[in-house]
C-alpha cells in the first residue's frame, strides 16, 4: 500500500534534470522522448535546416512537423543554431554548464568538430552524464561507419531470421532496430544518472546499435551454438518455421500460441482433436518442438474451417493464448487501447488536432507530466539562450547573423497533405 504522507511527483520523476539533445530521425529523439515525457526538460538542438525528420514519414499542412517528428519529440523545446560557426559553438556553451545530460547520435568526427564529445561537455560540466549512441561500438573495425535501422537489421541478424523462414532476407517492415536501441540507451542514461548522483562524477555512455540488436537476435537464436563445442545449429524452429505467422481462418487471421501443456490440450479440444494431447509427438514440451512443422500443419488445417469470431469464443474459454489479427487502421480503433487511455489529442496551431499515443507504463511514485507539443523549428531559440543567461545584445546579433534561428508557430505554410 501507498503511504499517503509520501509526496507525488505531478510533473514526472524527472522533473528538474535538464537534457541537451543533438540527436535526429528516430533512435535518439525516441529515447529523449522518453525522458521528457517523465519530467526532464529536453532542449532539442537542431540546425537551422532542422532535423531531417520533420521532412519525412509524411506530409503536413506546415511542412515542418512530420507525423513522426511530432510522436517523437513532443514535450522539448528546440533550439536552432548553427554549431559549424565559432560563434554556434561558443553560444551554446552555458547550455552545457547548467546541462545533467546530453545525448548525441553524430559519428566522432563531426563530435570532435563541434565540441560535442565527452571531454568537450566534462571540461564545462564535470558532472554531465554524455550518452553517444553509434551504429557500430568502439574498438571494432566497423566503428564510425555510418548506420540506419535497415543497416542494423540486414547487420544484426534481424533480415536472416525472415531468410530462414520464408527464403528472402526482410526487414521488419518499421524501424524496429532505432525503437529497440532507443528505449536501451534511455534505460543506460538513467543508470548513468544514478551513478553520478551516488558519486558525484560526469558519466559517459556508449549505446552501439549493431552490438544491442545482433545480442537481442542471438539471445532468442543462438540455439545449440550455446554450447562450445556445439551440439547443434542456431535458430529456435518455433519461431523459423515457414508457418510461424498469423493463421488463416475462414474469414480473416488469428494469432494463437498454446505453449504449456494445459493451453496444447485446451488448444486440440477446441480444434476437435483431443486424442492429439496424448500422441507421443506432441505430449510433451520437447516432442512439440521437434515436431513443430506437424504441429502447425494440424493447425493451420483446422483454423481454416470456422471464422475468427468463433475461433476466438473457443479459445477463451479454454483459456488457450489467441487474438485477432489487427491492421494498422483496426489499433487506432481497438477498444481495448481506447479504454486504457492509449490515445490522447493535442491541438497544433499548423496542424489542428494531432493523435498521439501516452506511455502506457504506470507505477505509484509519480506520473508523466501534462505533455506540450511537438516544437516548431527554433520555436524557443531565443527562450532557451535567455534562460542559460546569454544577453538580450547577443541574442539579437546571434539571430541578426543567422547562427540562431527563432520560428514560431505563426510560420506554418500550407503544403500539400
Amino acid at each position: 500500500m501507498r503511504n499517503d504522507d509520501r509526496p507525488l511527483l505531478p510533473d514526472g520523476p524527472l522533473s528538474g534534470v535538464k537534457v541537451l539533445d543533438f540527436t535526429s530521425v528516430v533512435v535518439g529523439p525516441a529515447a529523449t522522448m522518453f525522458l521528457a515525457d517523465y519530467g526532464a526538460e529536453v532542449t532539442k538542438v537542431e540546425s537551422p535546416e532542422g532535423d531531417i525528420l520533420r521532412r519525412l514519414g509524411g506530409a503536413s499542412r506546415s511542412g515542418q512537423l512530420s507525423p513522426k517528428f511530432i510522436q517523437m519529440n513532443r514535450s522539448k523545446r528546440s533550439l536552432a543554431i548553427d554549431l559549424k560557426s565559432p560563434e554556434g559553438r561558443q553560444a551554446i556553451r552555458p547550455l552545457f554548464e547548467s546541462a545533467d545530460i546530453m545525448v548525441v547520435n553524430m559519428r566522432s568526427a563531426a563530435l570532435a568538430k563541434l565540441g560535442l564529445t565527452f571531454g568537450d561537455a566534462r571540461a564545462l560540466n564535470p558532472r554531465i552524464v554524455h550518452c553517444a549512441m553509434m551504429g557500430f561500438g568502439r574498438g571494432g573495425r566497423h566503428f564510425d561507419r555510418p548506420a540506419y535501422d535497415t543497416i542494423i537489421q540486414g547487420g544484426g541478424g534481424i533480415a536472416a531470421c525472415f531468410d530462414r523462414q520464408t527464403g528472402e532476407p526482410r526487414f521488419v517492415p518499421m524501424v524496429m532496430a532505432d525503437h529497440l536501441v532507443s528505449l536501451i540507451a534511455a534505460q543506460m542514461i538513467l543508470l548513468a544518472l544514478r551513478a553520478r548522483d551516488l558519486t558525484g562524477e560526469g558519466q559517459s555512455v556508449e549505446v552501439p546499435m549493431f552490438e544491442n540488436v545482433a545480442s537481442f537476435v542471438l539471445q532468442e537464436h543462438i540455439g545449440q551454438k550455446a554450447f562450445e563445442p556445439a551440439r547443434g545449429e542456431t535458430g529456435d524452429a518455433r519461431n523459423l518455421d515457414p508457418s510461424a505467422r498469423p493463421v488463416r481462418t475462414l474469414d480473416g487471421y488469428i494469432c494463437v500460441s498454446p505453449n504449456t501443456d494445459r493451453q496444447v490440450h485446451g488448444f486440440f479440444e477446441a480444434i476437435g482433436r483431443p486424442d492429439l494431447s496424448t500422441d507421443p509427438r506432441f505430449a510433451t514440451v520437447s516432442a512439440r518442438v521437434e515436431n513443430v512443422a506437424e504441429l502447425f500443419e494440424i493447425r493451420n488445417a483446422s483454423l481454416a474451417e470456422r471464422t475468427t469470431a468463433e475461433w476466438m469464443e473457443a479459445f477463451e474459454r479454454l483459456d488457450v493464448p489467441a487474438f485477432p489479427v489487427n491492421g494498422l487502421d483496426d489499433l487506432l480503433e481497438d477498444p481495448h487501447l481506447r479504454e486504457t487511455g492509449l490515445f490522447e489529442t493535442m491541438e497544433y496551431l499548423e496542424e489542428g488536432t494531432v493523435r498521439h499515443m501516452r506511455p502506457a507504463n504506470i507505477f505509484t511514485g509519480g506520473q508523466r507530466r501534462s505533455p506540450t507539443p511537438a516544437p516548431a523549428l527554433g520555436e524557443h531559440s531565443a527562450e532557451i539562450l535567455r534562460d542559460a543567461g546569454v544577453t538580450e545584445e547577443r541574442i539579437s546579433r546571434l539571430l541578426a547573423s543567422g547562427v540562431v534561428v527563432a520560428g514560431s508557430r505563426s510560420d506554418a505554410k500550407e503544403v500539400p497533405p
